[in-house]
């Protein structure tokens, strides 16, 4: 690695491929424009991120026409007579696309870590979790716009709205983490500020960016129709979460103590934060009408919804009605989270300290991210 690297600069490398692929894409979705634009990165990417901005049914593109469809049974009749139709939500392709981006960045921002020296300590963990609640409250603050149009109030008009839409979401949250490193890297080494640890201003530039996203969700719920608030959700979420994480690690110390020795208190937060995607997942699923909530959600995701159908064509209706069908996926996910507890031991840590943190960062982000935003959509009626 060393002897590619001394004939190669890995950060002009990483820049050549980004704009290589990205041509490529352009200059498909210009000669064929019909297979690589319309059927691949429209109905796969962009057409999902517009209906969902405008909070329609689906999407149906037509040559360089795109109709908004609200019915179901329209979108329906699109699909059968074969037509390009995009809906809310992700699809498989859809999801293998955004890991390849997600694995791509993550090296993109590892270059960018070693030329800084940055990100070799856990502090820098710790200090991006308030980006990561961050990122899924902004997502609700754009289920609220949504909500706002639909009931004929002001809201941001596409296609601006799309840059808090998943996947655009993401490079926003991106740039705005990037530009809070980057301001607290700036001040630790600005002989002008008593700040010794960039970590600390970072955490606090995390904390600011949340609070203010929620502020903007309490601001609609008390001035708008179209938001309101049940925080029921968020308490029960938060609660069950860290009972069932405290006592599901306090038992891992207990019985396989040598699982924790690699990431200690990091792995408590990974094993938090996807029991948090799971616990709000079940309960917005399941439950949401046994709290007082005046409605109930679907999965979005083909991996909940896989797990859903699984659920209820194994067991049968009369036990589901009792016990819920969602229940699975928070197995699933702890099981998951603890088993990257275990991959991740000494060793990993001691060979590559900053590669390994921002592994665990991006797999953090991946549940705890989604979790927050089931949790706050249900929590503000959206």
């Amino acid at each position: 690695m060393a002897a590619i690297e001394e004939r190669v600069d890995p950060v002009r490398a990483w820049i050549l491929a980004a704009i290589a692929g990205t041509v490529a894409l352009l200059g498909g979705a210009l000669a064929f424009p019909q297979a690589v634009y319309d059927r691949f990165i429209w109905h796969y990417f962009w057409g999902p991120v517009h209906a969902d901005a405008v909070g329609a049914r689906c999407a149906v593109r037509a040559g360089s026409d795109v109709r908004l469809l609200d019915s179901a049974n329209a979108c329906t009749a699109a699909i059968d007579r074969g037509a390009i139709v995009a809906e809310p939500g992700y699809t498989v392709v859809s999801e293998i696309g955004y890991a390849i981006i997600l694995l791509f960045m993550l090296l993109g921002v590892w270059f960018m870590l070693r030329r800084f020296d940055l990100g070799r300590n856990r502090a820098f963990f710790f200090a991006l979790l308030p980006f990561m609640f961050f990122g899924g409250a902004l997502r609700v603050v754009e289920d609220a716009n949504v909500a706002l149009a639909a009931g004929g109030e002001p809201a941001i008009a596409y296609p601006l709205s799309t840059i808090i839409i998943s996947p655009v979401i993401y490079f926003t949250v991106f740039a705005i983490t990037l530009a809070a490193v980057l301001g607290s890297v700036g001040l630790a080494r600005d002989t002008r500020f008593d700040v010794r640890e960039y970590s600390r201003p970072l955490l606090w530039a995390g904390i600011a960016v949340l609070a203010g996203t929620i502020a903007i969700l309490l601001a609609l719920a008390v001035g708008t129709r179209s938001v309101a608030f049940y925080p029921q959700m968020s308490i029960l979420v938060l609660g069950i979460t860290t009972l069932i994480a405290g006592v599901v690690w306090a038992g891992v110390r207990r019985f396989i103590p040598k699982l924790t020795y690699g990431t200690q208190g990091i792995g408590l937060v990974i094993l938090w934060g996807h029991t948090l995607d799971g616990v709000a997942n079940v309960i917005a699923s399941d439950w949401a009408r046994a709290i007082g909530l005046p409605f109930a959600y679907s999965a979005k995701h083909p991996v909940n919804r896989f797990i859903i159908d699984a659920t209820q064509g194994i067991l049968p209706p009369s036990l589901t009605a009792t016990i819920g069908t969602a229940w699975p996926f928070l197995l699933v996910k702890i099981v998951a989270a603890l088993a990257v507890v275990w991959l991740f031991d000494e060793t990993i840590f001691e060979e590559s300290p900053r590669y390994a943190i921002l592994l665990l960062i991006a797999i953090l982000a991946v549940g705890l991210g989604p979790g927050t935003r089931d949790m706050l959509r249900a929590t503000f009626g959206i």
